[in-house]
């Protein structure tokens, strides 16, 4: 009989965050025991380094040049089939509680129902952002990262804790319902998303005398390459710090929403267990894309480093041997999984695998798995390919990246102009060019994005369009 499947997916989790990935401090003893009796992808990878394009990828198992929903302001309705209605086609009960970042409630995205789900502002988004031209983008007032950071309570806070209240009573009355047919049940979770609030006493777990030096930063030397620094220059976290005593908090109150985390993914499991569900329910926790924590005078995601584009991702339940697999895998693969869990399918981008299957087989390191960007502060288009030991960062109009991912894990030494690695490159370029024309999908997001702003009333219009940082909760009881 098909077991039961539960998919957490919470927003802005680094995939070296956790105390399973050998962080040196970080506490997260819940997923660690989650993925100490599963598998643990240790190469895991979003399509898309901002939420809502990776999050619509991820309902449909297509890339955003494939999806043609590019930036914050494109989100899903539900219009490109997904693996929900492929559940809904099986009779297999499917719900969500939490963050989707889709556009309405009343979209037909896939869920039977949807519980509290936090969609995008106003059913639009971030429209302002869509405005990418140099000469053109305006930033938002105001500070990405939120007012106030350090100990305390945020929307978000008790939204999360709304959340797994929600889903601890669904779990209850899952199982006194009398209905035996397996289930899907989807909850997304946004610790550690700024605002970089957290309770007390995780801030406390991480005092800031104790944080290590973030690598790479400007300010010790470091260059940032160009279209980094024109993205990052854009809204510029790093240099709206009140001091530095507040920039170390911000880092603590990140590690702490990171426990935050992790202690509501425990009540969740305890709760599966209580109901009677831990034995034949299949447990997937994932996030749908990084931050970079300060790493490069960087913060939040939206760019093609390891901190912002990788994910953790691991499944745990029955048939599934624990342990770690290092076959590079995608968010997409998830999506086909989760259709595969149910024997069905969705029509995916090519190339795709089950998880269950790329767990089971012999470790395929020279798997390529791709990402993009072409949402907030960018000039032009960046698109990325792992493949290997070898990652390869391509941006429409400027020099490339390539990074020995083996021997330079931190990403600290671009090898793309060195004639040694000639080759190399050119591989990765090839490689990356079978996914995706990458010029031609920066034109067609552009050609998009242009269309989008004069749908709402032209430039002037637009910049008043949307959040200018975290999207608003919906509002909760208790």
């Amino acid at each position: 009989m098909t077991s039961n499947l539960l998919v957490i997916m919470s927003d802005e989790h680094q995939s070296r965050a956790m105390g399973c990935a050998g962080h040196p401090f970080v506490q997260t003893p819940n997923i660690d025991a989650l993925a100490a009796r599963g598998m643990r992808f240790t190469n895991a990878y979003t399509p898309c380094p901002i939420c809502v394009p990776a999050r619509a990828s991820f309902a449909t198992g297509r890339y955003a040049h494939q999806t043609r929903l590019w930036d914050n302001a494109m989100p899903y309705d539900g219009s490109i089939p997904g693996w929900g209605h492929a559940l809904q086609a099986r009779g297999v009960p499917v719900e969500s509680i939490g963050k989707l970042h889709y556009r309405a409630p009343e979209d037909p995205a896939g869920f039977d129902v949807e519980h509290i789900p936090m969609m995008v502002a106003g059913g639009v988004g971030m429209v302002w952002a869509s405005i990418r031209r140099e000469e053109e983008r305006t930033p938002r007032g105001g500070r990405m990262l939120g007012d106030y950071v350090g100990p305390g309570t945020s929307k978000y806070t008790d939204y999360d804790a709304a959340v797994t209240a929600r889903t601890e009573d669904w779990l209850h009355a899952r199982r006194a319902s009398g209905d035996d047919r397996p289930w899907c049940l989807y909850v997304g979770l946004v610790a550690p998303h700024f605002p970089l609030v957290v309770p007390q006493e995780f801030y406390d777990l991480y005092p800031t005398d104790s944080l290590p030096p973030v690598k790479l930063h400007p300010r010790d030397g470091h260059a940032r390459h160009p279209w980094v620094d024109k993205q990052a220059g854009f809204m510029d976290s790093e240099a709206k710090f009140r001091d530095e005593d507040e920039r170390l908090r911000a880092i603590a109150a990140y590690y702490g929403l990171c426990t935050w985390l992790d202690h509501n993914v425990g009540r969740i499991l305890g709760a599966l267990e209580a109901a009677g569900y831990g034995g034949d329910t299949t447990v997937v926790y994932t996030s749908d894309h990084g931050d970079n924590l300060g790493a490069r005078g960087l913060w939040g995601k939206s760019n093609l480093y390891e901190e912002s584009v990788a994910v953790p991702l691991m499944m745990a339940g029955p048939g599934i041997a624990p342990g770690t697999c290092d076959t590079p895998v995608s968010l997409l693969d998830l999506s086909v999984t989760i259709a595969g869990h149910f024997d069905t399918e969705i029509d995916a981008a090519e190339g795709l695998r089950s998880l269950y299957d790329i767990a089971a087989s012999p470790p395929e390191p020279e798997r390529p798995v791709f990402s993009e960007y072409h949402a907030v502060g960018s000039v032009s288009g960046a698109f990325m390919l792992r493949r290997g030991r070898w990652k390869y960062n391509y941006y429409v109009g400027f020099p490339p990246e390539l990074f020995d991912l083996e021997a330079d894990p931190e990403e600290t030494v671009n090898l793309a102009g060195d004639p040694a690695y000639a080759e190399v490159l050119a591989g990765m370029d090839a490689a990356l060019r079978a996914v995706c024309d990458p010029d031609a999908a920066d034109a067609q997001a552009f050609a998009d994005q242009a269309a989008l702003i004069e749908r709402h009333g032209g430039r002037e219009a637009a910049i008043a369009l949307g959040a200018s940082g975290a999207t608003p909760p919906p509002t909760v009881n208790g």
